[in-house]
């Protein structure tokens, strides 16, 4: 890797897919399409959210909040990215690298455990529907969607001013797409495994403990649907569920194989892949598996639609 005199450079090369140049037109163009969707599909949702009194409930406050941080998720990556593959310019200024790397793990953090919230709501919904609103009321959906939030910035500030201490040895290239916490750890120089174990360890809190929690409570709302004797009534109970099982398959497969492995037994092209996906297509198909699958979400966007053409 090239070098410069400096132990942190001005800026970084991002290699990209620069040993597979014919991927960068492709990818520019699925960026430049998915980005708009992604952004118009998350504000469709939040606006039904909190425009359609119906959907007034925990469930779609937690949605909301979920769709806010998509569009900050792809929104700190996926602007940068356009830019390097549509221009000759493969750079990131070490500023610019340090903000991202932030964003990043938070949004990244904040939604391994919303998802986990998510699906706490849902428990509660199907297994306790008696108690729903009294369990899950007003002040304490506030209160644990500012837990999800402040838990998510902990995460950052303490893995992504860790990996920043280490020393670059002047190297400013990165092979990758963007600032990522596993690749800057792989790029540094001298002793760094200290830096993968503490990665690790705190990937086993933030990835696979909501991870059994939320398989714990999917768990236990299997039993209650096979317990519930309408047909109607099961089918109605899986809706609800099935959209958000899939948003957690779609997130937690790829965030799992990048950051509980050590981040020096990462292939070369694994974080790039990884990235796209769970930093794009995850963001831009939640909106799409929450309305398709979700009458009330569909009945809402058309009662919008409605309302928009009279106003006209």
């Amino acid at each position: 890797m090239p070098r410069i005199n400096e132990t942190y450079p001005k800026e970084f090369i991002l290699l990209g897919f620069a040993n597979h140049p014919w991927l960068e037109l492709p990818l520019f163009i699925i960026l430049l399409i998915t980005y708009p969707m992604a952004m118009m599909g998350n504000i469709a949702i939040i606006l039904v959210s909190r425009l359609d009194p119906q959907l007034h409930s925990p469930m779609y406050f937690f949605l909301t909040n979920l769709s806010f941080l998509d569009m900050c998720y792809t929104t700190s990556i996926v602007p940068q990215m356009l830019f390097n593959l549509g221009t000759s310019i493969k750079t990131i200024s070490y500023a610019g690298c340090v903000v991202q790397l932030y964003f990043f793990s938070i949004m990244g953090g904040t939604e391994c455990l919303l998802l986990a919230l998510m699906s706490f709501d849902r428990y509660v919904a199907i297994c306790r529907p008696l108690h729903y609103s009294l369990i899950m009321n007003q002040r304490l959906c506030i209160l644990l969607v500012s837990f999800v939030w402040l838990g998510g910035m902990t995460y950052a500030f303490l893995e992504a001013t860790l990996t920043l201490q280490l020393p670059l040895c002047g190297i400013n290239t990165l092979d990758h797409l963007l600032c990522e916490i596993p690749v800057l750890i792989n790029t540094a120089c001298g002793e760094k495994e200290a830096n993968e174990l503490i990665l690790s360890v705190v990937c086993i809190f933030m990835l696979a403990i909501p991870l059994c929690l939320i398989l714990s409570s999917y768990a236990s709302i299997g039993r209650a649907i096979l317990k519930i004797k309408s047909s109607e009534g099961r089918k109605k109970a899986f809706g609800t569920c099935s959209s958000h099982l899939i948003v957690v398959l779609l997130f937690y497969g790829p965030a799992i194989s990048m950051y509980i492995q050590p981040p020096s037994s990462i292939t070369r092209d694994q974080p790039k892949f990884m990235a796209l996906f769970y930093g794009v297509v995850t963001p831009t198909l939640n909106p799409f598996i929450y309305t398709l699958r979700n009458k009330d979400v569909k009945g809402a966007l058309s009662r919008l639609g409605r309302s928009i053409i009279r106003c006209k």
